[in-house]
């Protein structure tokens, strides 16, 4: 069975945006933007993932990847 692989880290460093920025942007506390960050995570809501891809103007196929191995 695959998994989803979260770019969160890839996609803020490309945007050149904090862990803070974003944490206002979104209004989602660090801790748990820092878990999505590292994958520590074993869900995320709809709103969390829209707000992100608003902040990062991104796509959420930028941030979540699957890997089937």
């Amino acid at each position: 069975m695959g998994k989803i692989i979260l770019r969160l880290d890839r996609v803020m460093a490309d945007r050149k945006m904090s862990l803070n920025e974003l944490s206002e942007k979104v209004g989602v506390s660090n801790v748990n933007l820092s878990k999505i960050k590292t994958g520590k995570i074993s869900a995320v809501r709809f709103s969390t993932l829209e707000a992100i891809c608003e902040a990062l103007d991104c796509q959420p196929g930028d941030i979540l990847e699957y890997d089937k191995n």
